[in-house]
């Protein structure tokens, strides 16, 4: 009975839930009338037009691809001090515009019949003759030399609320699938891939330089963690562990690669979509969920984001028919295509290929980039998964197949981006896994027993895969360099921010 009065009390005192003022894409969904009251928004002036008695701007927050178009009445010093990339804040009446291009617009009236409706605030001043950020078209390289004002472009604001889609969609699929999202660790002394292309921890020593020299530091003194330590290459030796608790598991998290390639497919930090699930399945299945999980992600972010997906296609040369190509991919009914490696390397083989490949394809060689362009691109037009690698090519981690020669794996292929997603079956058995390792990392396994014990006790067959964010954006934006599909890129020699 108390406890019902104490429920009661809070229920009719509650507060009304707290709510930020609209956002500009928020305003341009809601309904007008010329009856409306007067509001207050804020953001950024984009561009701005002045006539005798009117002036015209457009201001944008970020929020949305297409801006407010700001109607001000009675020109003078109201918008004196409006410049493009000035934040402002004003005061004035959502209403029907009257005009062609767009259905609202926000009107400022200075006049003397509505006073206090029309105001104009400048929250911050931009000298328009030294802004970087001007109206004409700006590099790629120059808007990299300027990435702290960079996200003030179409394109890469953009792309930025395209992530944010898909990051949403992510969720949204995967909580469907009763998975758990996990954090894992950045740092970690294991490395997950056996490329040696990590970054290495190392503690920096704030002592004066004049100072005695000290002592020769103890092994605790010279690695903070009491052993080497680095940046991590993947999530996925310690998603497996929560795995083998809780099932099923996902992270969407940064990763780090010390490779010096400069092309347009890698950079130092990224970041991974990675997965794990215990107790059923085979590379099939994980096939299955892989498709599955993008056609929804995807299929969503075009519907949801459609007018970033837009802004981010606009001007690409063959846009269309590539775009309509991700379409059909996502949408349609049938199936991606599948072929096993062994498959891959025979059609890549035939002598109609003509030797059109810089490197020649050969079973038990690393498929190349161009390989794996022409299968997706000219052979199968669409995604394909190529299943069954070589064992010789692939990590310790992934399961043995009974011809002893390949692993349960997969690596898919999309058309402009090539690899996106890799995963594999896991090696469950205990003596075969430590024989793999072995192979690796040689005799001494210290650092990775924890590993071998996920399979000592109640270790269950389990699966899982990877996926380049940066990939996945630029594959449905459109965009070809992974340095444009992520806000502060970061590669080899390259680092401003």
């Amino acid at each position: 009975m108390i406890l019902r009065r104490f429920a009661s009390s809070i229920s009719s005192h509650s507060p009304r839930p707290f709510q930020l003022p609209p956002t500009i894409r928020q305003l341009l969904a809601s309904p007008t009338s010329p009856d409306a009251p007067a509001i207050t928004v804020s953001g950024w002036i984009k561009s701005i037009r002045r006539q005798k008695n009117v002036a015209f701007a457009v201001l944008t927050d970020g929020s949305s691809p297409q801006g407010l178009q700001a109607v001000f009445l009675v020109n003078g010093e109201g918008v004196k001090g409006l410049t493009n990339g000035a934040a402002v804040q004003l005061t004035g009446k959502l209403v029907p515009s009257p005009g062609a291009g767009q259905d609202k617009e926000f009107l400022v009236d200075f006049g003397k019949s509505s006073p206090g409706e029309g105001k104009v605030e400048i929250l911050g001043a931009c000298d328009p003759d030294t802004y970087p950020i001007q109206k004409q078209a700006l590099s790629t390289e120059y808007l990299r030399d300027h990435s702290h004002l960079r996200a003030r472009t179409d394109a890469i604001a953009a792309m930025i609320r395209l992530r944010s889609t898909l990051q949403q969609n992510i969720s949204a699929f995967f909580d469907n699938q009763g998975f758990t999202y996990t954090h894992t660790p950045i740092l970690t002394g294991n490395d997950a891939e056996g490329a040696g292309e990590s970054f290495r921890i190392a503690q920096t020593h704030t002592s004066h330089p004049a100072a005695t020299p000290a002592a020769e530091p103890s092994v605790h003194e010279r690695e903070f963690f009491a052993r080497p330590t680095h940046l991590t290459v993947s999530h996925q030796l310690h998603l497996e562990a929560l795995a083998g608790a809780l099932s099923r598991v996902y992270t969407l998290s940064p990763c780090f690669r010390a490779e010096r390639s400069l092309t347009g497919r890698h950079l130092a930090e990224f970041w991974m979509l990675e997965a794990e699930w215990a107790l059923a399945g085979g590379v099939g299945v994980t096939c299955d969920l892989v498709e599955a999980c993008l056609r929804s992600v995807v299929g969503g972010a075009l519907q949801r984001g459609g007018a970033d997906v837009d802004v981010l296609w606009k001007g690409k040369g063959g846009g269309e028919a590539r775009r309509r190509a991700l379409e059909d991919a996502v949408v349609g009914e049938a199936p991606w295509t599948r072929m096993t490696y062994t498959e891959a390397v025979k059609v890549l083989e035939e002598p109609a290929r003509g030797g059109a490949f810089e490197y020649a394809p050969g079973w038990g060689r690393a498929l190349q980039s161009e390989h794996e362009k022409w299968l997706a691109e000219t052979l199968v037009k669409g995604p394909v998964f190529i299943t069954d690698y070589p064992t010789t090519l692939k990590p310790f981690y992934m399961r043995k197949n009974a011809d002893d020669k390949t692993v349960g794996c997969f690596d898919l292929i999309v058309p402009g981006v090539g690899e996106l997603v890799g995963g594999s079956v896991r090696e469950e058995r205990a003596d075969v896994l430590e024989a793999q390792m072995r192979r690796d990392f040689g005799d001494d396994l210290g650092a990775y027993q924890w590993y071998l014990d996920l399979r000592r006790y109640g270790g269950a067959p389990h699966m899982g895969f990877g996926m380049g964010f940066e990939r996945l954006v630029g594959w449905v934006g459109g965009i070809e360099n992974v340095r444009e599909s992520i806000p502060f890129p970061r590669w080899a020699g390259r680092m401003l921010l």
